[in-house]
């Protein structure tokens, strides 16, 4: 396990989010939304152009993944159907199958968040951003799997998101 020289801050403010991979992302909205009666669902895809830029392994990417966005109370969850990669999360259903794959820290500077976390020994593994109104809005994964049994994604929110693609169930 890597030993930080002081501990990192991303904890600090809790977990903002917990990431499921799943294999049918309308199904499992469904499901969600039988079963425990959570929604509305946000659907987006995220890609380009919706994502300006990705990197995947240090390199330029172009990767893509539907996901939905919602609440477990003031947690949120979202779910990825990846659809075209390679990806983090294609990785992760050849290790695990599908299943909790992350979970989210909010950062303030994505920047010196990234820094900190190399300074640690700990590499952005896959990341993108521009996906918010105004171009803003970035996230980026960590390689934190083997230390902490779950990768961590920092995310850096955008201050207005695009309109979903849609949203389950339909508002009436």
């Amino acid at each position: 396990m890597k030993q930080p020289e002081k501990p990192l801050p991303f904890l600090n403010n809790g977990i903002a989010q917990i990431a499921f991979v799943v294999e049918d992302l309308d199904q499992t909205v469904a499901n969600y939304h039988a079963g425990f009666g959570t929604g509305p669902w946000h659907f987006y895809t995220y890609g380009k152009p919706l994502v300006q830029t990705m990197t995947y392994r240090g390199q330029p990417a172009d990767y893509e993944m539907r996901v939905a966005l919602s609440y477990f109370g003031p947690m949120r969850v979202e779910l990825i159907q990846p659809t075209r990669g390679p990806s983090v999360y294609h990785e992760f259903i050849e290790k695990h199958g599908y299943g909790v794959q992350h979970f989210g820290v909010l950062v303030e500077n994505m920047t010196s968040a990234l820094a900190e976390a190399e300074a640690a020994g700990y590499a952005m593994i896959m990341d993108g951003a521009g996906f918010g109104k105004d171009g803003d809005g970035h996230y980026a994964y960590l390689d934190t799997e083997a230390d902490y049994g779950v990768v961590y994604e920092l995310i850096q929110r955008p201050a207005g998101r695009m309109p979903p693609e849609k949203i389950y169930p339909a508002e009436e």
